[in-house]
């Protein structure tokens, strides 16, 4: 028999001295965040920085892995899953409804592929939808599936311009929670009951979103959902959730299947093809097991927050240094894009544009004083997230200043 190595990776993070004050914790939680030593970072809406917790868990895996071969494999096995319970307490699911994956692309395509259409049927998303929720259902037009974009109004996305389009043939409506470029949030709740009300299903691509609003699963119930956790959840690229509502994994044909998929998957010798009952079935084969342990730790510092303060403080904490941003770089001179929204809409992500100057060439002065910002929707976009501060902010909106 292999001997095994115990590894400490095997326990789940448990976060030290937590504040009992909501104004203290943003401080603790910027105190998990090395980045801050060295940027004032707004660039989690593309990638996001290692919290302090996945970084740990990054370097242990790489020590563990030179030192002592595979014989850690079961705990790290163990911490993998646990990400399963961890999207449980964060979504308010079932364990059994998550599956791990590579991507957000990935779970929008075990949908997309897997979905039981017929000919005729359709779809309707917004335009301007990242790639990754857009290709993967372009791409049944083969079956005879159709796409009916609707148009934004100014960065924003309504729910009954969505429900305009929908008839009969009408499967899933496929949206992303918050705009990438606009930093629009959709009126989530409002959105589902509209949907299900004509029988059609909602799909969220959810990586802008994803632990930084709430969403409880039994009161609002999205059916399919999928995000990678490199961006504001501040883990590894490579790693990510799907969550599929119980009644319909089932119905959704598994078109990537391998040792992983199926119930008695460590039985090579008596191989069976009889999937799994539950989400797992969706997983073919190894996983990116630093990855995934590494986005558990960051996503336990999440779940701990708003266990302490609430489903809503992170929504709150960000939309509100949303909205400082938004006045501040106003005053400096700079021109807001998009919104603001109203606060059921706001999201961390504000993108502007400063006069004379194009959106590349503030991106690299911006880096060169220590501020990371994006170039998005015409415009620099900054993403916002609760460890940032006023201070950042500040600094940020003294550049707009300095380049007028």
């Amino acid at each position: 028999m292999i001997p095994t190595h115990e590894s400490p990776l095997a326990a789940p993070f448990v976060p030290q001295a937590l504040p009992g004050d909501v104004n203290d914790v943003w401080d603790w939680w910027r105190n998990q965040m090395p980045v801050t030593k060295h940027w004032a970072y707004f660039d989690h809406a593309a990638v996001g920085p290692l919290s302090g917790p996945a970084a740990t868990v990054v370097r242990n895996f790489a020590i563990e892995a030179a030192e002592h071969g595979d014989t850690p494999w079961l705990s790290w096995s163990q911490r993998v899953h646990s990400l399963r319970d961890t999207t449980a307490k964060l979504l308010n699911c079932d364990r059994d409804e998550v599956a791990l994956i590579p991507n957000t692309t990935t779970g929008i395509n075990v949908i997309a592929e897997g979905f039981p259409w017929n000919e005729g049927d359709n779809l309707v998303s917004p335009e301007g939808e990242f790639p990754s929720n857009l290709f993967p259902w372009q791409n049944q037009a083969h079956r005879g599936v159709s796409m009916r974009l609707v148009p934004r109004r100014d960065g924003r996305v309504e729910v009954n311009d969505l429900m305009a389009q929908v008839d009969d043939r009408t499967r899933i409506i496929a949206l992303s929670w918050v705009g990438y470029a606009s930093g629009f949030r959709i009126d989530l709740p409002r959105l589902v009951a509209a949907a299900h009300a004509e029988g059609v299903l909602v799909m969220l691509d959810a990586i802008q979103g994803l632990g930084m609003y709430p969403l409880d699963w039994q009161t609002c119930p999205v059916d399919f959902l999928a995000a990678d956790g490199h961006k504001w959840l501040l883990s590894p690229e490579g790693a990510g959730v799907a969550v599929i509502r119980r009644e319909h994994i089932p119905t959704l044909r598994a078109t990537d299947v391998g040792w992983a998929s199926v119930k008695n998957s460590h039985d090579y010798q008596h191989p069976k093809l009889e999937l799994k009952d539950e989400a797992a079935r969706f997983e073919s084969g190894s996983a990116n097991m630093v990855g995934l342990m590494a986005l558990a730790a960051s996503m336990e510092l999440f779940v701990a927050v708003r266990q302490r303060f609430g489903p809503d403080c992170i929504s709150k904490r960000v939309c509100d240094l949303a909205a400082y941003a938004h006045n501040a770089l106003k005053r400096a001179g700079a021109t807001a894009l998009f919104g603001p929204f109203e606060t059921d809409h706001a999201s961390g992500i504000v993108t502007f544009e400063v006069a004379g100057m194009s959106p590349a060439t503030f991106r690299k002065r911006a880096l060169d004083h220590g501020i990371v910002v994006s170039c998005r929707g015409g415009g620099v976009r900054a993403s916002i997230h609760a460890y940032n501060n006023e201070t950042d902010i500040d600094q940020l909106a003294q550049l707009v200043v300095d380049c007028k």
